[in-house]
């Protein structure tokens, strides 16, 4: 995994206010490290509030300043949500996000924001989750990001080589292919649409897992399923819905990959994002808890 673009020097805009013009950059960094839109916009409000008090006279590198606040209170929310994940109902699933068709050339997040990658950071300790995004995604320097967290740039060296074997070890295998994912998505809508048990079973790989994340708002499966048979019939059961009902699929651009989003009317309640291994769906990931849907507003709404 290579950093999007060199983030060692700093070339300001003097007629931008900083947090402006660095805010999909600080966006990016709270949402990597958090994997909820609502966290990250709040990080990003007490990060302006902080801006906006400090004596910019004396902030010497604007940017630097902005994503060294924006990761402390990223860290330090992170530290008190792994607590409270511990007692989450069900499956616990990072925040859609939608993005657009050319993310990695419009954002400052690339592919790195995908689902899957989001849910590999999980597994990491907050300190390596910090470390990790910005050295691997962002591009800092292990003396940057020393300065950043206030830590030996030796210590901070050896975080990012266990951070970084921990998620290449641990992050899953995908097919690439923007046509292949294009091609089973419409396969996987028909086959809903049609309730074709044995076409969708056909579009699944033999050790497919689904995960359900509801948080105990609205009803989910608790538990992963797993299995063609048992997660076809699950996913028939609840995507199966007649066109009268105002149910319906549509597909965006989701974490950077085309996924499919569930509808009533104009509501968006919620989306379904996987990984494509050899052809087939293998991990599924349905994101339907109400209060983690901010993001599938985004690309609609104007930025502010």
């Amino acid at each position: 995994m290579s950093p999007m673009q060199d983030r060692t020097t700093e070339t300001p805009n003097r007629d931008i206010d900083p947090f402006v013009e660095h805010r999909r950059l600080l966006f990016g960094t709270a949402y990597q490290m958090l994997g909820t839109v609502t966290d990250a916009e709040d990080i990003l409000q007490d990060a302006w509030l902080k801006w906006h008090a400090v004596d910019r006279d004396s902030v010497e590198h604007p940017k630097s300043y902005l994503v060294r606040t924006v990761t402390n209170l990223a860290l330090n929310r992170l530290t008190s949500a792994r607590a409270t994940r511990e007692t989450y109902i069900g499956p616990w699933l990072p925040e859609p996000l939608i993005t657009a068709a050319d993310a990695a050339q419009e954002t400052e997040m690339a592919d790195t924001v995908s689902t899957a990658m989001l849910v590999v950071l999980e597994t990491l300790a907050p300190v390596e989750r910090a470390v990790f995004v910005l050295r691997e995604v962002f591009g800092y320097s292990h003396a940057e990001i020393a300065g950043f967290l206030d830590r030996p740039e030796a210590t901070v060296r050896q975080i990012s080589h266990r951070a970084r074997n921990h998620v290449h070890s641990r992050r899953p295998r995908f097919d690439a292919d923007p046509e292949a994912r294009s091609e089973i998505t419409e396969k996987f809508m028909a086959a809903c649409h049609g309730g074709d048990l044995n076409a969708l079973m056909q579009l699944l790989a033999p050790d497919v897992t689904l995960w359900n994340d509801g948080g105990g708002i609205v009803t989910a499966a608790r538990r992963p399923l797993h299995g063609p048979d048992h997660v076809a019939r699950w996913i028939l059961g609840v995507l199966a819905k007649p066109v009268s009902t105002g149910f319906g699929l549509e597909t965006a651009v989701v974490n950077g990959e085309l996924s499919i989003l569930f509808t009533l009317g104009d509501y968006r309640g919620g989306a379904l994002t996987f990984d494509l291994v050899d052809g087939r769906m293998e991990n599924i990931r349905f994101q339907v808890n109400p209060q983690k849907l901010a993001g599938l507003a985004r690309a609609d709404e104007p930025e502010s």
